[in-house]
């Protein structure tokens, strides 16, 4: 059908078309079921036909088996029969095999095409989750973005914020007058955090040049929307990078494309895969901002797909807003299961045929209980579905066969040097280097204002008169008052003439050698 894409067959001996409708397509969906269950296939066949029918995908490929999406399938494979025999179960007529344009990224920038963004987009609120911070934590990270607005700091990557937290450190007094409290304790906490993330990879995810989000709408020459892979596998070791990363793109997506109503087709599909990661130990500002993107982003033209083992992962006010639904089985071995379980059957509109709770539980591998929007939006009766088979390669490429679909690709080079412009960390450190000198010039200028003032009082300590030898004499204490005295004489009739030349008269001698005398004889 033109303005959906086939699912696979429902109903009576399965027999009857699964749709999901393009035009309801960005009312987003579910993919749900325990491991082993077929959620990797239905991943692949739903992102093959939002490709063929020229809508874009993003995808992240958390085991390495998607990139087989970029290889057509081949007769050879040991599970043509099988494909063959179920698309003749389900009427898949025209079931061909073939490849699909894909764009390989890779945060460590090793099996695909670096994708980074800055630290300023990434904003406080998404950087405290990543970071696990406290509330308090979280205030001194509010309080340094605000400053690095301020002042015009770029912040693009890690040490640009480590060293935005040291400025900030110094100058915490000043700031905790204007802002409240900045502990040194949280800062050394947050920059702990840091040399955490950047020890799981966040060096490489912040930095220039940041992806642009129009490269991951492109189209190939045949009008196929291009899949985005996002390889995931090594990115899973931390779980908490990967999930806030994902949170942060569709973010970006939802506060940049513009507006667009109700499209005959999404601009966008984008596959959240282990999507619990994202929900787990989130606060409510955390949830709150999800559901708001779910809830606004799909008038941007963008279908949003979570993909998780159990429905209850996801909190009820964003699981009612995803219309699509592809649920496999689940098990039910504990009462908390059976619960789940339970309340999973409760969200599909009742088939008089079969009790929906029964048929989570029992459908097998590649089959799933679906439920598609139908005309005027409304949820359509729920079915057990026999899954399509896929038209591309089941499972991973060859590595050599990845390097040339990456060196192939229309971004080829754009983003794999990075690029070190002029940002808050060089900024800063010019700053510290300019205030260094400037206290080395001011502490120059005291030394030698203080070495002038030392040589104008020694100056004024020296005088140039006949210097007298200390008596000896162990005569009679009169017979030393008498050479004291003669000393005192000779030195103050030296003194005498010489204010007596200035004063010019012999009565100013008299009374300048009577006032000397007086005061060395006082000695």
């Amino acid at each position: 059908m033109s303005d959906g894409i086939f699912i696979g067959g429902g109903g009576n001996a399965y027999a009857e078309p699964q749709t999901l409708l393009l035009k309801y397509a960005n009312r987003h969906g579910l993919i749900a079921g325990a491991t082993g269950t077929g959620k990797t296939v239905t991943l692949q066949i739903l992102a093959e036909s939002f490709s063929a029918r020229g809508v874009p995908v993003f995808l992240s490929d958390v085991k390495g088996d998607l990139s087989g999406l970029g290889a057509s399938g081949t007769a050879d494979f040991k599970l043509h029969e099988a494909f063959m025999s179920r698309a003749g179960t389900i009427g898949f007529a025209d079931y061909a095999y073939r490849a699909f344009p894909v764009t390989f990224w890779d945060l460590f920038g090793e099996a695909g095409h670096p994708v980074r963004t800055t630290i300023s987009e990434m904003g406080p609120l998404l950087l405290s989750r990543l970071l696990e911070l406290s509330e308090a934590q979280e205030g001194i990270l509010n309080i340094a973005f605000r400053v690095a607005d301020e002042q015009s700091l770029p912040l693009l990557d890690l040490r640009d914020l480590q060293a935005l937290l040291v400025w900030v450190g110094e100058n915490r007094e000043t700031l905790s007058l204007r802002y409240g409290n900045v502990s040194t304790a949280s800062i050394g906490a947050i920059q702990r955090r840091l040399l955490v993330l950047e020890g799981q990879g966040g060096s490489h995810l912040f930095g220039e040049p940041a992806l642009e989000l129009s490269d991951m709408m492109l189209h190939d020459e045949e009008g196929f929307g291009r899949i985005n892979i996002l390889a995931a596998d090594r990115l899973m070791g931390a779980p908490r990078l990967y999930a806030t990363f994902l949170l942060w793109l569709l973010s970006e997506l939802f506060e940049t494309l513009p507006e667009v109503g109700d499209p005959d087709k999404p601009k966008l599909v984008f596959f959240f895969d282990e999507a619990h990661l994202l929900f787990e130990d989130a606060p409510k500002a955390l949830i709150d901002k999800v559901e708001q993107v779910a809830r606004l982003i799909r008038s941007k033209g963008v279908g949003v797909y979570f993909v998780t083992q159990n429905p209850a992962d996801v909190p009820e006010d964003i699981l009612g807003q995803l219309g699509n639904r592809v649920q496999h089985a689940l098990r039910a071995f504990t009462a908390k299961d059976q619960r789940e379980l339970r309340q999973a059957a409760e969200n599909y509109r009742e088939n008089p045929d079969f009790d929906t709770e029964d048929a989570i539980r029992e459908v097998g591998v590649g089959e799933a209980v679906t439920s598609m929007l139908e005309r005027k939006g409304v949820p359509g009766v729920v079915q057990r579905t026999l899954i399509r088979p896929p038209s591309s390669q089941l499972g991973p490429i060859a590595v050599a066969t990845r390097a040339a679909l990456v060196g192939a690709s229309p971004v080829a080079g754009k983003y794999e040097a990075a690029i070190d412009r002029d940002s808050a960390f060089e900024m800063l450190t010019r700053r510290a280097e300019e205030a260094a000198a400037e206290a080395e010039r001011a502490e120059a200028l005291e030394r030698e204002t203080e070495s002038t003032a030392e040589r104008e009082f020694q100056a004024g300590r020296r005088y140039s008169g006949t210097r007298v030898s200390r008596s000896t004499s162990t005569g009679k204490s009169g017979a030393g008052t008498r050479g004291r005295s003669s000393r005192s004489d000779s030195i103050a009739t030296t003194f005498a003439k010489s204010f007596a030349r200035q004063l010019g008269t012999r009565s100013g001698q008299a009374l300048v050698r009577g006032v000397l005398g007086g005061l060395f004889r006082g000695r």
